[in-house]
């Protein structure tokens, strides 16, 4: 299976391509491509390139698929006896992503 390791706001996704990732939040409109270059790691099923810290020239060409949001987070302060109550939610934006394809340094695709 071929599969990269990349960074993105401060986390670790896995990319394999044809699939979608949820990352943080980008202002682009739906079908825009974006190419991900902070790589980490590529396995190629052969063979495995690890980056100090990333890869030079690796990059990960993705599509935004949509706009979503997160689940809903509900955070309730309570005090008793002295009749504090807070109620808050939360719902993270997220963009979903879909993998179009794995590229190294020499341009060709997984590695090639």
């Amino acid at each position: 299976m071929k599969y990269a390791i990349i960074e993105d706001g401060g986390k670790q996704y896995k990319a394999v391509e044809g699939t979608t990732i949820d990352v943080d939040h980008y202002p682009s409109e739906e079908g825009e491509q974006m190419d991900l270059d902070r790589v980490l790691l590529i396995n190629d099923g052969e063979a495995v390139t690890i980056g100090t810290p990333y890869i030079p020239g690796a990059k990960v060409a993705a599509t935004v698929v949509s706009q979503i949001k997160g689940p809903k987070i509900v955070v309730f302060k309570y005090k008793p006896k002295i009749r504090y109550r807070v109620k808050r939610g939360h719902r993270q934006h997220y963009t979903r992503l879909r993998i179009d394809s794995i590229l190294t340094e020499s341009g060709g695709k997984n590695g090639s």
